[in-house]
């Protein structure tokens, strides 16, 4: 059963937004300001879902939200070597609520235009996220995770 299947048959904030429209980051210039918007607003109570982990029930203080913010950048600029950014997408790039991160090791076509599109491997959002019974990460990606916030 696919991930994405299994959120739209459930009725919740977060589903609704994860099945949403979002707008992607086009430029790496586009994604430095995105960040800036999120740093901005860090303490607002973003919920950070690494999708293979168990969803998490509370939010991330401030500081969490502002070394994931650094580390995702760091990670993306490593492994998406092309010109352009387009793999971080959120429902508002001026005041997000939701934001889907897609893992430059597993893209397929993250746009959505195909009949199954990968799933994100980090999401942020305001609302609690619902568990999307996602694959899990390799075991490389999921020691990265569990490190950065050690």
């Amino acid at each position: 059963m696919v991930a994405n299947t299994v959120a739209v048959q459930q009725d919740n904030a977060f589903l609704r937004a994860f099945n949403g429209s979002l707008t992607s980051t086009l430029r790496w210039q586009d994604l430095d300001a995105f960040w800036n918007i999120l740093k901005a607003r860090a303490d607002a109570g973003w919920y950070i879902y690494a999708l293979g982990e168990t969803p998490p029930t509370a939010p991330a203080d401030a500081v969490r939200v502002g070394k994931f913010i650094a580390e995702m950048d760091a990670l993306l600029r490593k492994e998406h070597t092309e010109d352009y950014c387009a793999i971080v997408f959120a429902d508002n790039l001026h005041t997000p609520r939701l934001v889907k991160i897609f893992d430059p090791n597993n893209l397929g076509v993250s746009c959505g235009s195909s009949t199954n599109p990968p799933l994100p491997g980090w999401i942020l959002s305001l609302d609690p996220p619902a568990d999307l019974v996602a694959m899990a990460q390799s075991a490389s990606r999921r020691r990265w995770w569990q490190k950065i916030f050690t």
